[in-house]
């Protein structure tokens, strides 16, 4: 841990229209109807026409194929624009997710390469000038998710903007840079991040067939999906297909994988596949099972990690390094964390079974034990070396601080509010920077998986359902659902005007906004609640 940095890994309804509204329907290219009226629930893009669902205040497409099923020859290789029909395609059912384990609660298991499907959310109503568009790269490590998770229904209809979530290749089929699989131009890996170019390209291309602007996009993610959009502000393909970005709990100081470390990773991935003829590598590797792949990705910390490379063609520098130098492509950034982000990984620790004196045998239900302040030392000592003690004085578990607490407390410090705030102040320094902390110490907890031992607050993901229709977390609350009004008020007013409804961060006036429940947003002196100062100094 030379270097500090921590790798921190990561549903919705349909209401049916009835045939009276179906049979009313006219075909739609752009805002086809005076404003206010019921828009269309067939819309013709470029592709062909599309037959979506028509609820009370939105609209949904989904399973649309923005690229072909990257299969047979296409496996580990760009992305195809998506197939053309004749007729009209139904709409109403998502797609299949890309190939996965089962990840976290909102996570489904999945074998399925042919994947490369984007979902459009509407408000109901048309509009007099075309609308914002949001798109969304869903997080998960680079290895689980899939965009239909995410119901795009109250940003499009509280916010009035058009919602496009987007399934990419992941694991080694999104991310595997292996030499023997190098296209004609050398590159290798950064499948999944060509798939979301592929998928900006048919928003430039689609948008105003669902009533949106393609010169107004605003590329946003959380997580893996943050580092996604960091990658594209760097990446010369995507520039133009975006003019705003959104990066929620994930930095773009934190370097994403070398070329020689990709293909270090990729060379241990062939040799758990059984690929390891130098002269039959390629054709090896293309003729494994869709399963092997997966599971030969695994989970983090036991299996390999894959992900962005710095590969001279898709991505031709670090976002980090570009960040340093300015070089990033300047366009407004809304940025931020959860005030408690790690406490999703010590509870996955607990539900791991990490914790206990006997570690779960293969195939045993894992049981949920508590971190003790022995385990909590250990795992600071192992992390941080001959400055643990440092770390240890700051950060001590005791009466008024749990073990998981204070774990929790170090890993988000160290892992997502340094590097964060520090990406922040290196993106204010040249374009209009916007910073949150998303503080709500009651935020809705998965309904799936053993309840954690320890106030988790707000953890990494917290925020989401905040913002999006989503059916793996409790309910929110009367309150929250204030809270949840004013987010995603912010979040559309910032994909429509680069402005989120408060004060820009500047190095003299470091205004971070501080959002809670009942009443409780505000600011708050974000360099001092996270020690700021004191993780800059061991990072060195």
């Amino acid at each position: 841990m030379g270097d500090l940095m921590t790798s921190i890994p990561y549903r919705r309804w349909v209401v049916a229209i009835g045939a009276a509204a179906l049979l009313a329907a006219a075909t739609a290219v752009g805002p086809a109807v005076a404003a206010g009226r019921p828009a269309a629930a067939v819309v013709r893009t470029d592709q062909g026409a599309l037959r979506g669902t028509v609820a009370a205040d939105h609209r949904t497409f989904e399973g649309i194929p923005y690229a072909r099923p990257p299969l047979g020859a296409l496996r580990w290789a760009p992305p195809r624009p998506g197939p053309r029909w004749t007729g009209v395609r139904d709409a109403t059912r998502p797609g299949a997710a890309c190939a996965q384990l089962k990840g976290l609660p909102m996570d489904d298991a999945s074998a399925s390469e042919d994947c490369l499907y984007l979902n459009v959310t509407t408000p109901r109503a048309s509009a007099r000038t075309p609308r914002p568009v949001l798109v969304w790269l869903h997080g998960g490590d680079f290895r689980f998710g899939q965009g239909d998770v995410y119901g795009g229904e109250r940003l499009a209809a509280e916010g009035d903007v058009i919602v496009v979530t987007v399934n990419y290749r992941l694991g080694a089929l999104g991310f595997l840079a292996h030499p023997a699989l190098a296209g004609p131009d050398g590159s290798i890996g950064n499948y999944g991040l060509q798939d979301q170019q592929e998928a900006l390209r048919w928003v430039r291309r689609n948008a105003a067939a669902f009533g949106g602007d393609p010169g107004s996009v605003t590329l946003a993610g959380q997580s893996a999906g943050a580092t996604s959009v960091c990658a594209h502000l760097a990446a010369p393909g995507s520039a133009g297909l975006f003019h705003r970005a959104i990066m929620q709990s994930n930095s773009c100081a934190n370097p994403v994988q070398s070329r020689a470390e990709a293909v270090q990773a990729a060379q241990e991935f062939a040799g758990r596949v059984g690929c390891t003829d130098v002269g039959a590598l390629a054709a090896c590797l293309r003729g494994r099972d869709t399963a092997t792949l997966v599971d030969a990705v695994g989970y983090p910390g036991t299996g390999v990690d894959l992900g962005p490379t710095v590969d001279g063609r898709t991505l031709p520098v670090d976002p980090a390094d570009a960040l340093t130098h300015g070089r990033l492509r300047q366009v407004p950034v809304l940025t931020g964390t959860t005030r408690d982000e790690s406490t999703l990984q010590v509870w996955g620790m607990e539900r791991g079974g990490m914790n206990c004196a006997q570690p779960p045998a293969p195939g045993q239900e894992p049981e949920s034990c508590r971190l003790t302040d022995d385990k909590y030392r250990e795992q600071v000592r192992a992390m941080f070396g001959d400055r643990a003690q440092e770390v240890l004085a700051r950060y001590p578990s005791d009466e008024t601080r749990s073990a998981s607490a204070a774990l929790g407390a170090v890993w988000t410090d160290q892992g997502y509010a340094e590097p964060i705030y520090t990406a922040a102040l290196a993106f204010a320094r040249k374009v209009p920077t916007y910073v949150y902390e998303f503080a709500d110490e009651d935020a809705p907890f998965f309904t799936e998986g053993p309840a954690p031992t320890f106030p988790t607050g707000a953890y990494h993901c917290a925020e989401l359902p905040y913002l999006f229709d989503v059916d793996y977390a409790e309910a929110l609350t009367p309150t929250q659902r204030r809270l949840s009004g004013e987010m995603v008020r912010a979040w559309s007013d910032f994909a429509r005007t680069g402005r989120p409804g408060w004060p820009r961060l500047r190095e003299h006036a470091p205004y971070v906004r501080v959002l809670a429940g009942g009443g409780g947003s505000g600011t708050t002196d974000f360099a001092a609640a996270h020690s700021y100062d004191f993780w800059r100094s061991l990072r060195g």
